[in-house]
């Protein structure tokens, strides 16, 4: 019977005012690497209520497109609920973040994420300041086929 084997990791991110995202995909290839995981499962979760991760082709017109879907969706300067409450102008922010999600599971095959070939995971910062973000990364598998 094969160990099913453990392993976690983080991968902080800076981030410009929201909507702006990074293509984290090598970041978790190369915490596959590490793991020694063959075949199994990786999940990727942002931590925080206004930052979000999902895939896409991670190039500038996709990635325009998905910022201008976004701000359609949720838009700032609307009045949010919360902003009566917090003042920090943000209310958005959180909306656009629960909209996309907090994360991501991908199949690990062969030592490697399982991904269309222009698919690629990015984490995104949704507030209206700049962010370090936090991703935490845990993959669970076996070491073979």
């Amino acid at each position: 019977m094969k160990s099913i084997l453990l392993f976690t990791d983080a991968i902080d991110i800076e981030l410009k005012t929201g909507p702006d995202m990074c293509d984290i995909t090598s970041e978790l290839e190369q915490r596959i690497k590490t793991s020694n995981i063959e075949i199994g499962n990786l999940c990727a979760t942002m931590v925080g209520s206004t930052g979000s991760i999902t895939t896409i082709e991670f190039e500038p017109g996709v990635v325009e497109d998905l910022k201008r879907a976004i701000n359609t969706l949720a838009p700032p300067g609307l009045e949010y609920e919360h902003e009566k409450a917090w003042h920090d102008g943000n209310g958005h922010s959180h909306v656009q973040a629960a909209l996309l999600g907090p994360s991501i599971v991908l199949p690990v095959r062969n030592g490697k994420l399982r991904r269309g070939t222009w698919q690629q995971v990015v984490a995104i910062n949704h507030d209206n300041r700049p962010r370090t973000r936090t991703v935490e990364v845990t993959i669970i598998g076996t070491d073979q086929d």
